[in-house]
């Protein structure tokens, strides 16, 4: 891969560059974005070795282009960087969902169609930005590949690779598919932290609250600290598999207040006792898997 673009250089394309140099894939890197100062911190930390002024320039003549934008944007820069795609460049991107993210490159890229590949690094953090990206930011962690019935062949194959020369594990899922589990397992529990601080911060004694968390409030919060703007396209873009997930994690709270209500200590230590043995097996899973 000799020359790559990378549009939206943040904590996803940042890392994805600095682990393709340290794989020895990239030549030659080019960053686009909408922020300059980003940018430059970009270029001075040896992440990219060109600014583009636009997404155009940015991906003429590249051999792959990763676009790392919000969701709510990629329609739009799609649009910017056809005219100037080459016939045989590689496209992917690392949205957190992807029926929309289909829907727009079937709307926008025509031929280009085939050489796209939707692609969801499951190996965020809650820190954005340039200065957060690392090397190993994808090890051992997974990219979910969503290919498109029309995807080439020879292009999904060359996906994989990139990927995994980030340290990645490689799967794939149908984007409908993809959309329901994370909606579960991510999109949910990034609303729920969200909602929580909003909650304890919109208090008239929050200060007083806050002086008080601890651990447990910063681990569960933890997310509460990523980009507003990336989640508020992500949770607008996934709202109906959002939503189902919502309504059943309210029933679930209502039971658990009825439990609460009524002091059964019993129900209660079983409920606790069936969600530390699932996250306990879960944790093991992991482990067993590296």
């Amino acid at each position: 891969m000799r020359r790559i673009a990378i549009v939206g250089v943040g904590l996803i394309g940042g890392s994805c560059a600095l682990a393709w140099r340290r794989a020895g894939i990239a030549g030659h890197i080019v960053g686009v974005g909408r922020g300059r100062a980003n940018l430059e911190r970009a270029l001075e930390l040896g992440v990219i070795d060109e600014i583009a002024s636009d997404a155009a320039s940015g991906v003429s003549g590249a051999d792959v282009v990763l676009v790392a934008v919000p969701v709510g944007q990629l329609s739009s820069v799609l649009a910017e960087m056809l005219p100037a795609l080459s016939p045989a460049v590689l496209v992917t991107d690392a949205g957190s969902t992807k029926q929309d993210v289909v829907a727009a490159a079937r709307a926008v890229l025509g031929a280009r169609l085939p050489r796209f590949v939707p692609a969801h690094p499951i190996a965020g953090a809650e820190r954005s930005g340039v200065a957060a990206a690392r090397a190993e930011l994808y090890h051992g962690r997974q990219v979910v590949l969503t290919p498109l019935p029309e995807t080439d062949a020879a292009t999904l194959d060359d996906a994989r690779r990139l990927w995994a020369a980030c340290g990645a594990r490689v799967s794939t899922l149908s984007p409908e598919r993809h959309d329901a589990v994370f909606a579960a397992v991510s999109h949910l529990p990034h609303a729920l932290a969200f909602a929580l601080v909003d909650m304890i911060a919109r208090r008239g004694n929050a200060e007083q609250l806050f002086g008080y968390a601890a651990g447990g409030f910063r681990d569960f919060t933890r997310i509460a600290s990523s980009s507003p703007e990336m989640w508020r396209d992500v949770c607008l873009a996934n709202r109906d598999a959002l939503l189902a997930e919502l309504d059943a994690y309210l029933a679930h709270l209502a039971s658990l207040r009825e439990v609460v209500a009524a002091g059964d200590s019993a129900r209660m230590e079983d409920i606790f006792g069936n969600a530390r043995r699932a996250r306990d097996d879960w944790l093991k899973s992991i482990e067993d898997g590296k």
